[in-house]
């Protein structure tokens, strides 16, 4: 498909990240295939998730898809953007037509990427997965490559305000190893491995980030920090 909107939308996204001025620490972009479908599962710590996970995936010369909630479509701003960009509206009061552009579009070989948690963890753990990125990596037959962002949530994260200042921040993003769920495979056992892997990664980059947890509010209660606890 024509991509005429994501190259301009990419060059202003990297002017916002000169001037916000993060360390990005972009790591396993080896992991993403340079064609055919694939499903990146992002854990979910800040608004910004979408596009600095995107920008890693760019020495991959890949351009995500996410699947992003019809409320960011309906924006007068955002709303077209999204679209020329090739996301995929998620309506949850109709949740098949979403599945079925998504599985169309892992079929025709683009990159999905999901946020299986389905919202933003305040808490900074792993939420509970939906199932969506399983059964759409079944459905497609393609590999889904866990994925895990940290750093983002100290720029601009849900119940926090905000922090646009040029601040340097850390941000590290991983891609790990192509995971594949064959179809037919017990689905919650499929789920509860996705889960896990991302868990593990998660506390794997926590431990090698450079800057202290202790204390802060962008940091989960395990790691010493103050944000609330999981619910689950």
């Amino acid at each position: 498909m024509a991509d005429l909107v994501y190259p301009p939308v990419i060059a202003v996204i990297k002017t916002f990240w000169k001037y916000l001025g993060l360390r990005f620490d972009f790591q396993g972009e080896e992991n993403i295939p340079r064609k055919g479908g694939a499903i990146l599962a992002i854990n979910h710590v800040s608004y910004l998730d979408f596009a600095i996970t995107g920008t890693a995936a760019l020495p991959a010369q890949r351009y995500v898809r996410f699947m992003a909630k019809k409320e960011v479509f309906a924006n007068k701003i955002a709303g077209p953007l999204m679209r020329g960009m090739h996301h995929i509206n998620v309506d949850r009061e109709n949740g098949a037509a979403s599945f079925v552009a998504a599985l169309r579009a892992l079929k025709s070989g683009e990159i999905i990427g999901i946020f299986p948690e389905g919202t933003v963890s305040t808490s900074f753990e792993i939420k509970g997965l939906k199932s969506g990125a399983v059964r759409l990596a079944m459905g497609a037959g393609v590999p889904i490559i866990p994925t895990i962002i940290w750093g983002s949530q100290r720029i601009w994260t849900k119940g926090v305000k905000r922090n646009l200042r040029h601040n340097k921040f850390p941000v590290t993003v991983v891609f790990g190893l192509p995971i594949t769920y064959e179809r037919g495979q017990d689905l919650e056992l499929a789920e509860a491995h996705l889960r896990t892997t991302l868990m593990e990664m998660l506390r794997t980059v926590q431990e090698k980030y450079p800057d202290s947890h202790v204390g802060q509010r962008w940091a989960p209660v395990r790691l010493g920090g103050t944000a609330p606890a999981p619910l689950n």
